[in-house]
């Protein structure tokens, strides 16, 4: 049950991904469709609340605050989980965290393990590693399972397989587990679904997870979901294996109440998950006369993985306020219609143009602060209030500079035609003169409708970026100032 891994290092460019994407009409329909259904629900709920913009303005806060002092609040979730019975391991990066959880799980005994939900061991593609050790994950996200089976990669950060309609899951479902007579309604696949993961539940005896929230005042670790799997993989197994970046860690357990009133309904449009876990450490007591209540290990896995890098840099620091709730895909018109592989990083939308490169330490995923038209849609429903467009323009700048870099003294293509269009700007005579050019350049180019209206498909060179995407109208016979002109001369 492998999965293609979404590599930021070798994902094509995403104008090239995008391009694939805009070619699969039910990809388009099926992400359209989810979308708005959730932003439909998200509005019901958001719509109840009179104190919504206090609410992101306290969770801005809250995050703003954290990130300030994040050295302290680690350090204080550290030494609270281990006197709960937590054991907390750190990691630089993926590859130490991956050799982490390998380890421990190999130390459990067990050659399986159970898996919540969780983007953190997507970013470090933990399944390819568990299974090059001869260590089998199963996921128990229904999306995930479907993603898993299907060997898939996920499109959206709460709800993975969103590109997936109720047909095609039904296929994977009788493929994979052997159901030919399976049916496709919704409570079919439920319950196909279900049975398949009991067995799982009952025999696995180490679990994986993620975590939603860490609290830094207690040395707990809170989890959201919307199953009950989660739930299920917190209480059985005898082992647990928390991976959690270091963004993720609260101050206080009281910060919950804002948190947990902003999450759910930004994510899937609910008033409040119907389960929410918060776990400490072991209860040695209930493990040692076999009422275990919840694991009797408890490994906590606080991984860097260039989060440190990003905290340093002023401006894109607000990219680590994210709490994941995916509000910002819902709402990015170019995610709904190319969907989440063609941001080539398990961080898709527009959280992921921002903090795919970041993670990446801007060397890979370049053409990502780019897939956005600073519509400013994402700043607008994110309910920590990041300011997405201008983490945008930021990396923007980092990415010219970085591919300017070493080129002094060469002409640079680019900054000469700003220069040109600014002399340009700059002169009414040239301007007009210019359009007029333009008008007589584009004759070859122009290819009419059947209505009569023209379109240019193709330009030569480096213009061609920006045909390959989208067509180009054909300039105006005669522009707004032409017409005014000739309607104060005419008396019209």
């Amino acid at each position: 049950m492998s999965r293609g891994g979404l590599d930021p290092k070798t994902a094509p460019t995403f104008p090239m991904a995008a391009k694939a994407m805009l070619g699969d009409a039910q990809l388009r329909k099926n992400v359209r469709h989810a979308t708005d259904v959730i932003q439909g629900k998200r509005a019901r709920v958001v719509g109840e609340m009179p104190d919504w913009q206090e609410l992101r303005e306290a969770g801005k806060q809250i995050r703003r605050h954290t990130m300030e002092y994040l050295d302290f609040y680690l350090e204080e979730f550290e030494a609270n989980c281990t006197r709960a019975g937590g054991v907390v391991h750190w990691a630089r990066d993926a590859e130490e965290a991956r050799r982490i959880v390998v380890e421990l799980v190999k130390a459990s005994g067990s050659d399986e393990v159970i898996k919540i939900k969780s983007m953190t061991t997507e970013e470090i593609q933990l399944n390819p590693a568990l299974e090059a050790a001869g260590i089998h994950p199963y996921e128990t996200d229904l999306a995930e399972l479907i993603i898993q089976l299907g060997e898939d990669r996920p499109s959206h950060i709460v709800v993975p397989a969103l590109h997936k309609n109720r047909q095609e899951i039904r296929e994977i479902f009788q493929r994979e587990m052997n159901l030919p007579e399976l049916g496709d309604r919704p409570q079919d696949l439920a319950d196909a679904a279900r049975m398949f993961l009991r067995e799982k539940f009952l025999r696995v005896k180490t679990a994986v997870s993620g975590a939603n929230f860490l609290i830094a005042e207690t040395g707990g670790v809170c989890v959201v979901e919307s199953e009950g799997n989660g739930r299920m993989c917190l209480t059985l197994p005898e082992t647990l294996i928390t991976i959690a970046g270091i963004d993720k860690v609260l101050p206080r357990f009281q910060d919950l109440e804002v948190m947990l009133q902003l999450l759910p309904r930004s994510a899937t449009g609910e008033r409040m998950n119907p389960y929410n876990s918060i776990w400490t450490g072991v209860d040695a007591a209930s493990a040692d006369d076999g009422l275990r209540d919840g694991p009797g290990v408890f490994h906590v896995v606080l991984m860097d993985n260039a989060r440190t890098e990003i905290l340093a840099d002023e401006e894109g620091r607000q990219t680590l306020n994210c709490i994941r709730c995916g509000a910002c895909q819902n709402a990015c018109p170019v995610y709904r219609q190319t969907g989440g592989h063609a941001y080539g990083s398990v961080y898709a939308g527009p959280i992921g143009a921002i903090l795919t490169p970041q993670l990446q330490e801007m060397h890979h995923a370049q053409s990502l602060p780019y897939a956005s038209s600073l519509c400013g849609a994402c700043y607008e429903v994110c309910p920590v209030k990041i300011n997405i467009p201008e983490v945008l323009i930021h990396l923007r700048n980092k990415v010219v500079k970085q591919n300017t870099a070493g080129v002094a003294g060469l002409f640079d293509v680019e900054a000469g035609a700003m220069k040109a269009m600014a002399m340009i700007f700059r002169s009414e005579r040239r301007f007009r003169a210019t359009q007029r050019l333009g008008r007589m350049a584009e004759r070859p180019l122009v290819r009419k409708d059947e209505r009569g209206q023209g379109w240019i498909g193709w330009l030569p060179g480096l213009l061609g970026g920006w045909t390959q995407a989208r067509d180009l109208e054909e300039m105006p016979k005669e522009t707004f100032r032409d017409w005014w002109e000739r309607r104060g001369r005419d008396g019209n």
